[in-house]
């Protein structure tokens, strides 16, 4: 029996890892299409540390790779063109893979600052900053993968929340009621949308 219980685990590991497989092979060929520019030849370029984490941190969770943009191209304040690894839309989470070496063991003051460039652009476009260490996700997948679903559960009510099905009033109270940093209000809806309570009850009765 346990022989029996091991055999169909595996056999299980080697169906998803084939259909993920599959489905990346896709997606990238769908990035590579919609791209040009700089960002089409990010996307040509090594993406183990990203394919990686897509596999065992995003696609376990969403078992889709709808809503994902790999690299999203940003621009900081001065102009600057920024690339981020992945993001996730219906939450606007910004996925980065880091490797050691490249980001911490040989990084010099000047890489330490625009580093620092990169993170406040990414939050000044209003996305979530997650990045996971190479080591993460190869040593410890299952914690990375804990981490993302109790993003989904803070940020969205259910994971895969298609952001873009709501309505345009309902997005904008959901990104002020996540700045609330608290349980959001009636009285916070209505001033976010600046109407009195018969026009709140009849704006989402349409």
């Amino acid at each position: 029996m346990q022989k029996l219980v091991m055999a169909s685990r595996t056999e299980f590991m080697v169906w998803g890892g084939n259909m993920f497989e599959q489905e990346f092979e896709k997606f990238l060929d769908q990035q590579r299409r919609s791209a040009s520019g700089a960002r089409l030849e990010r996307l040509h370029k090594d993406l183990t540390g990203e394919k990686q984490m897509l596999e065992v941190v995003i696609w376990p969770v969403l078992k889709s790779f709808d809503g994902i943009t790999m690299e999203q191209e940003m621009v900081s304040t001065t102009g600057v063109k920024i690339y981020v690894d992945a993001v996730y839309e219906p939450v606007r989470i910004a996925f980065e893979s880091n490797g050691f070496v490249p980001h911490a063991e040989m990084i010099t003051r000047d890489r330490f600052t625009f580093e620092q460039m990169r993170i406040r652009t990414i939050a000044m476009q209003g996305y979530k900053y997650i990045p996971f260490s190479r080591d993460e996700q190869e040593k410890r997948a299952e914690a990375a993968r804990r981490a993302f679903y109790e993003l989904l559960g803070r940020f969205s009510t259910s994971p895969g929340l298609a952001f873009e099905e709501l309505s345009v009033l309902e997005r904008e109270v959901i990104r002020y009621g996540l700045r609330l940093n608290r349980p959001i209000k009636l009285e916070d809806v209505r001033y976010c949308l600046q109407c009195g309570r018969h026009a709140l009850e009849l704006s989402f009765a349409i």
